[in-house]
């Protein structure tokens, strides 16, 4: 592991530091009234129609924004530990996703040609192109990378856990982000926005002052993705009221 640990501190104390931290807001997005009634059979199709046109608008976003990620890695990341290989994958499975949002929205009857973005997707997809300046640093780029895979894998893994009763027609669509494999993947980008907070936080990269503010902007920027996830789940279900701040 690069970087010093102080003893006895677990290598990813910032991250699990967060989630305790803001406990409600990480239940509000990764137990959200829409991925519950999924997990409970009860769900709106509407509202998932709804969902998976919106979700593919905001996944073409997503696309540029971890290239920009990318590049990031390339230019801060730590070769050693395979930061870019870990990403490029993910980048790599985006071409996979897209298409399966175009099955599925065939599937279902949505034509994506028709489908506006709603005001929570403008909002989180002006976020991502916030995020991906040049000047944000590399931390919170992974910090909100991280965030916005692990929502959807906690989410979508909680409708496959045993006792749920979600729909065999939702099943391949959970089984997206709620397999093992896309946890595994998750778990590694964990890896990486941990081990740069670490880095950044024991101060052995240049800039003391600049590696602290990239934590507190790595905390803000985690809590942002959670209010974007759970206005997001709020526009699929129906449910007025946001959270997020404004851009």
């Amino acid at each position: 592991m690069d970087g010093k640990s102080k003893p006895g501190v677990p290598y990813d104390v910032m991250t699990d530091t967060w989630v305790k931290k803001h406990r409600l807001i990480y239940i509000g997005a990764t137990r959200h009234p829409f991925i519950l009634s999924i997990r409970d059979g009860t769900v709106d199709l509407s509202a998932f129609k709804r969902w998976l046109g919106q979700d593919y608008i905001f996944v073409r976003a997503f696309v540029p924004f971890v290239a920009s990620v990318l590049i990031k890695a390339y230019k801060k990341g730590d070769e050693s530990s395979g930061d870019m290989e870990v990403i490029l994958s993910g980048l790599g499975s985006l071409n996979d996703e897209i298409a399966w949002f175009k099955q599925e929205a065939s599937k279902w009857g949505v034509d994506l040609s028709q489908v506006a973005p709603e005001k929570p997707t403008q909002d989180y997809c002006r976020f991502l192109e916030e995020l991906m300046r040049p000047e944000v640093d590399y931390t919170v780029a992974m910090a909100a990378f991280w965030a916005i895979e692990a929502v959807y894998q906690e989410s979508f893994a909680h409708c496959l856990e045993e006792g749920s009763k979600t729909s065999t027609e939702l099943q391949e669509a959970c089984q997206r982000w709620g397999n093992d494999g896309f946890g595994r993947y998750c778990s590694s980008l964990r890896n990486i926005a941990d081990r740069q907070l670490e880095k950044v936080a024991s101060g052995s990269v240049p800039l003391v002052k600049v590696s602290e503010d990239a934590v507190s902007k790595a905390e803000v920027t985690f809590l942002r993705v959670l209010e974007y996830e759970v206005d997001f789940w709020n526009m699929s279900c129906g449910t007025d009221g946001h959270s997020a701040p404004k851009p």
